[in-house]
């Protein structure tokens, strides 16, 4: 199979290195190409601008994986939105139908649930702009390739965790964490795991569905992760207070589609993955 990765950040990175160690041929989008392993044909690419590259013509799969520039709403959508209509108007104007597309997007589309259960199947309403603006390039991809043989598949990642990814282990660890006065689930997912649920997508045998929700097997209240954190480090527990607004909403996730694939999770909760984390497991991607 030839993959084409239009973004290859850390998360596309470690995807790349995986289809690339199954035999796959990888072909990687980035405007700083020279930073990418040689196990990715690295090509220059803004996926801000109009006029990429051209698709190589066997490509199978598209790897939609991008990030925005900053945290603000003009680049989400610069990046999200603009970034996966360049992709697409590229592989019509060379004329390669990919058998599949799959575009990491975030549990962000769901918002809030007060603390309940969300699956595929639950209406999105999300809370911000970054869940909107995701939800707008979802419907896109997928209005864009309906009626064709092409299979668009949006992947709603979790909280991405893993090596360079240590934002409360750093609050732990500064004495700046605060455990929230009630519950407050968390969903999250290790980058190695994001990473092999894309190539999983991308080259299963059966075909994928519209929508996955990528998050591990435990949507964890926020104050158990911070504690366990703490006592992993020989550290004294952080102090109950007001942790402001909950981060990405109070919801627990259900990976249970992803699952059925047959997809298996090598870190299956935080604690596996923390502690690979803190023992200094892994490298992030440049």
């Amino acid at each position: 199979m030839t993959i084409l990765l239009a973004g290859c950040g850390d998360l596309g990175t470690e995807a790349g290195l995986r289809f690339h160690a199954l035999g796959h041929r990888v072909v990687g989008w980035r405007r700083s190409p020279s930073k990418l392993p040689a196990a990715i044909e690295a090509v220059a690419a803004d996926l801000g601008a109009p006029g990429l590259p051209p698709v190589p013509a066997d490509t199978t799969a598209v790897v939609i994986a991008v990030a925005a520039d900053s945290p603000s709403e003009e680049a989400y959508r610069a990046a999200y939105v603009d970034g996966s209509a360049h992709v697409l108007d590229a592989l019509e104007r060379d004329g390669v139908q990919p058998g599949r597309v799959i575009f990491v997007s975030s549990t962000a589309v769901y918002g809030d649930a007060g603390g309940g259960w969300v699956d595929e199947d639950t209406p999105t309403a999300p809370g911000g702009f970054s869940g909107r603006i995701l939800l707008e390039a979802e419907q896109l991809i997928r209005s864009r390739f309906s009626g064709t043989a092409t299979t668009a598949t949006s992947l709603r990642l979790g909280g991405i965790y893993g090596p360079g990814r240590t934002r409360l282990i750093d609050q732990v660890r500064t004495g700046s964490a605060v455990v929230p006065e009630d519950i407050r689930y968390t969903n999250r997912i290790h980058r190695d795991d994001a990473a092999a649920a894309m190539v999983h997508l991308a080259t299963m045998a059966a075909r994928p569905a519209a929508t996955y929700v990528g998050v591990d097997n435990d949507p964890a209240d926020l104050g158990t992760v911070l504690r366990f954190l703490a006592t992993e480090m020989g550290l004294p527990e952080p102090p109950v207070g007001d942790a402001g607004p909950a981060r990405g909403g109070n919801k627990r996730c259900r990976n249970e589609l992803l699952r059925s694939t047959g997809f298996a999770f090598t870190y299956p909760s935080f604690r596996e993955g923390y502690r690979a984390v803190l023992a200094g497991a892994g490298v992030r991607h440049p």
